[in-house]
């Protein structure tokens, strides 16, 4: 079990973008960076700037984008924007940076969404943010994310797992890291355990990819678990709520016991560009609503993903409740019971029951919706492993 020796909440958003930026202004030997997707906008604009900036002085970049990711990202830009990325991306290439667009070896995996969701920044500084943000206007200024800042011998944890991201990794710089954390002191400081799951179904599926697979995926394992330990309380915050059929047996398992569970996932409107996801999710409001499930919708979009248990559990990262994440996108949480984790997680759920955003479901206002749409969700509804 890896051990944090500084552990920061980065809820705010501005506080998380400007400790991005520190950390890659303060590196001096590498720099490792995996996301979903990179947006051209001032945020990817910036984010590069600063790359380019350490690369100039000698510092390795290591930048890992998922493939899949990138290409739905580009829906949102102009083709310019798109042409302007790539020359970016290009230049930091030529320039000595590594660059590497995921892509899962199976053509079926790749045909149908396999990638990685995983966000990881690591620096020589002995640091790393970890958690749900892609490079884009959209997570620093729109959605809810919660990311954490780390020290101690869970940062060395995080950038070994780093090749089964797609993302090469260069031994020397592990052990830069292992020298750091030698020079830290009383080894005793790093007390603040935490359990880190991360699994790349695409490493472990045939030539039919997620199509034929029924393997465990280690992360869902570890979700479902926690439903199932939960006594009093379940609180669940994702971009949108629809988990694979025995992640959901396990919430639906908590609320039947008399768990008061809690969901809070992005309303229809969060994504512009398409309803399919709210449309896949709102397909299991109706035995969710039966249950007891309190669910609230957050206009603005609401992308952290966090799991709090009985208010003595908490996992955060980018694991979101639904069928990609199980079979078809590496995904990765920390999980903690230290009061150091627990209380900003607590903190952050009871903003978000009081959040003026977010708009409860009850059985009569999901009966309410116009009959259009309701058609749409059980014409779609069947279809959510797609979607």
């Amino acid at each position: 079990m890896p051990a944090a020796s500084f552990f920061l909440p980065l809820w705010d958003r501005a506080a998380e973008w400007h400790r991005r930026l520190a950390m890659i202004r303060d590196a001096r030997q590498f720099i490792y960076l995996s996301t979903f997707y990179i947006e051209w906008d001032a945020y990817g604009q910036a984010l590069l700037d600063a790359l380019d900036d350490a690369q100039g002085r000698g510092v390795q970049v290591n930048l890992l984008v998922d493939g899949y990711g990138q290409t739905l990202g580009g829906v949102l830009m102009t083709a310019p924007q798109r042409r302007e990325l790539a020359r970016r991306l290009a230049g930091l290439r030529a320039g000595g940076g590594i660059v590497t667009f995921y892509r899962p070896g199976g053509l079926v995996q790749r045909s149908i969404g396999g990638g990685q969701h995983v966000k990881i920044q690591v620096a020589d500084t002995g640091e790393a943010i970890f958690g749900s943000s892609n490079i884009t206007r959209t997570s620093f200024e729109d959605w809810n994310e919660y990311c954490v800042a780390l020290r101690g011998p869970v940062v060395r944890t995080l950038l070994a797992g780093f090749p089964d991201l797609g993302g090469p990794l260069r031994q020397e710089h592990l052990e830069a890291l292992e020298a750091l954390e030698a020079l830290g002191g009383d080894p005793a400081e790093a007390d603040h355990l935490l359990d880190y799951w991360v699994c790349n179904p695409n490493l472990l599926q045939g030539r039919l990819g997620p199509l034929r697979w029924r393997g465990e995926n280690e992360v869902t394992e570890r979700m479902i678990a926690m439903c199932d330990a939960a006594r009093t309380s379940l609180a669940i915050t994702a971009f949108y709520f629809k988990p694979v059929p025995r992640l959901m047996a396990a919430v639906l398992r908590a609320a039947g016991r008399g768990v008061r569970v809690e969901v809070f996932h992005s309303h229809r409107t969060a994504l512009p560009a398409t309803a399919l996801a709210w449309i896949a999710a709102a397909a299991n409001y109706g035995p969710l609503l039966r249950a007891g499930v309190v669910i609230r919708e957050n206009r603005r979009g609401e992308h952290s993903k966090i799991v709090l248990v009985d208010e003595a559990w908490v996992a955060f990262g980018s694991y979101n409740f639904e069928d990609a994440a199980h079979d078809r996108l590496a995904e990765a949480m920390l999980a903690s019971r230290d009061p150091r984790a627990l209380m900003p997680a607590r903190a952050i759920l009871d903003e978000l029951r009081g959040a003026p955003d977010n708009v409860l479901v009850t059985p009569e206002s999901f009966a309410a919706l116009p009959l259009g749409l309701r058609l749409r969700i059980a014409a779609l509804g069947p279809f959510k492993w797609w979607m």
